[in-house]
């Protein structure tokens, strides 16, 4: 009786969790109490450690907009990013330390000349229907974006590949036309194809019905609802300890805030409004992570149209704006004036030096002046019967966004420019913007490559497919075709201290700020990480959270 006794003493101080997993792995062993009071009392540790990370339980996390395609070369807007990263994998992933992973790729080798990229593929990876990763694959996916007849938004990531080599099952060997600097960050972090069942559902079949390697595989997709994820037993880093991970769209800031305030969901992919991030950041109940962001906070502007056309017509607008009076009056001070493509925090590539464009009303009238832009009926300035005159159409629902238009709305009237709103849904806007069916827009988006690389080819060059502007620029495409060639770092630097100089003098957009990120989490939510550098890439690491 007394071991039976000072047994329950001990195992009245543990946690009931660990207390039935002690006794359960006890008897199993066939292990009496006696001797299993021996055991605790030689090594406590047996009792003490924590209990691994619970398995099982839903997180649901909550978009802006829809999620119109699941494709990888789709995942450009970051709610859809967050999804299809769940559901593929790449050669080598980012994490949220800005830390590169080796993923799909179980090493990788890199010639002196730059030319040849030779990747180690591992073994034993498993697609979600079964079969098995191989390099097929990987040269399959490589060869999609390279063929100019698909026309990917991926292409120009790929353009400088030659050739793809599967020298065996589990080598690729990558032979370039020429140098690419940014090939690691961009290209080998591009998520894999599964080369059969791509090939035979094609890529518009694969928008709606993905099938990766992910820790997560698709239950569910209703573009303007939710998409439901559930866990994948067989992959390759281990089960997640959640059985779903769910993105709800939820157009509303407020609404986002009080699902997440009332424990019905547990995170907000896109930020709140910025009162609720600052209390939410203030209450201990949450955790809530402020990253600094790269993507720019802008008002993309038509260069083709007859009243954009003249620069300094852009110049003027620059001027007319009062950035401070959005950041201070919309978003409370947390974002900063944005000066470049690159924010700040990019401190390799931003140049401090390049001009700016302060609040300056008189001087945009006088720009516009020059340009021959009479003050006309109704204050709405006219040249040769064109009236200075378009239309801004912001994201379906986008409260944070649109008190941003207003007040663009009102300077601009000041200086004799109309500018009408309306709401339309991200995918006409993304999709209109580069063929030049819209006069502009308001949103967010990288014009570098992320925090890493500065290349913003994708959005800078004459015809690309991310173009918003529909600027052209005949130096620029030359720099920017140099700065994917040189491997130097401070002839790359060069280069783009070049490209921002063109940018800010051209105004290919109105560049507006850089947002504080704010990431709210339910404190529910186990595994988080510590101090992450990107606000975006923390939702990568979902296959490694628990509920508590």
């Amino acid at each position: 009786m007394a071991d039976h006794d000072s047994l329950d003493r001990i195992l009245a101080h543990l946690t009931p969790t660990t207390r039935r997993t002690f006794l359960k792995q006890a008897a199993a062993l066939g292990v009496s109490a006696a001797t299993a009071q021996g055991l605790l009392m030689k090594d406590p540790l047996i009792v003490t450690a924590a209990p691994g990370p619970r398995r099982g339980g839903t997180v649901r996390v909550m978009g802006h907009q829809e999620v119109a395609s699941l494709s990888p070369d789709d995942d450009a807007p970051s709610v859809h990013w967050v999804v299809v990263s769940q559901i593929h994998n790449a050669l080598i992933e980012y994490n949220e330390y800005l830390v590169p992973e080796r993923v799909l790729a179980e090493s990788y080798t890199v010639a002196r000349d730059g030319l040849t990229y030779t990747f180690k593929l591992r073994q034993g990876v498993r697609w979600h229907d079964g079969s098995e990763f191989t390099a097929e694959d990987v040269k399959y996916t490589f060869e999609f974006h390279m063929n100019p007849a698909n026309a990917t938004n991926k292409a120009i990531f790929f353009k400088p590949v030659d050739r793809v080599q599967t020298p065996d099952k589990y080598t690729v060997v990558i032979r370039m036309k020429e140098p690419f600097a940014p090939f690691i960050v961009q290209t080998a972090t591009q998520f894999i194809l599964n080369a059969r069942y791509h090939g035979r559902v094609g890529e518009r079949g694969y928008k709606s019905q993905p099938m990766g390697t992910g820790p997560f595989r698709l239950r569910e997709w209703r573009a303007a609802e939710f998409t439901t994820l559930d866990a994948f037993d067989n992959h390759f880093r281990g089960r997640p300890n959640i059985d779903v991970f769910r993105q709800d769209v939820v157009p509303e800031p407020s609404v986002r805030a009080i699902a997440i305030r009332t424990g019905t969901a547990d995170s907000a992919t896109w930020p709140l409004l910025v009162e609720d991030n600052l209390a939410f950041e203030a209450n201990p109940n949450f955790v809530v992570f402020r990253t600094p962001s790269t993507g720019l906070n802008h008002f993309p502007i038509n260069n083709k149209l007859p009243q954009f056309s003249d620069k300094r017509v852009r110049q003027a607008m620059m001027h007319a704006i009062d950035r401070q009076r959005m950041i201070d009056d919309v978003f409370r001070g947390t974002a900063q004036i944005a000066h470049s493509i690159y924010p700040p925090s990019m401190r390799t590539w931003y140049d401090r030096s390049v001009k700016t464009y302060a609040h300056d009303p008189a001087r945009a009238r006088s720009l516009l002046e020059e340009a021959g832009w009479r003050m006309g009926p109704g204050n709405v300035r006219v040249r040769e019967g064109q009236r200075l005159a378009f239309t801004c159409a912001v994201i379906t629902g986008d409260r944070a966004r649109r008190p941003q238009a207003e007040i663009l709305q009102q300077e601009l009237a000041a200086v004799g420019i109309q500018m009408s709103i309306v709401e339309r849904p991200v995918a006409t806007i993304l999709a209109g913007l580069p063929r030049g069916e819209l006069d502009a827009s308001l949103f967010n988006w990288t014009y570098n490559s992320g925090a890493l690389e500065p290349d913003p080819s994708n959005t800078l060059r004459t015809g690309a497919v991310r173009n918003f502007a529909q600027f052209s620029n005949q130096r620029m495409d030359e720099l920017l075709t140099q700065g994917l060639r040189e491997v130097d770092t401070r002839k790359r630097q060069q280069i783009y201290n070049e490209v921002q100089r063109i940018f800010v003098e051209e105004v290919p957009v109105l560049y507006i700020m850089y947002w504080d990120w704010f990431n709210v989490f339910n404190r529910r939510i186990k595994g988080l990480p510590t101090q992450p550098q990107d606000g975006f890439l923390i939702y990568r690491g979902a296959r490694r959270w628990s509920i508590e």
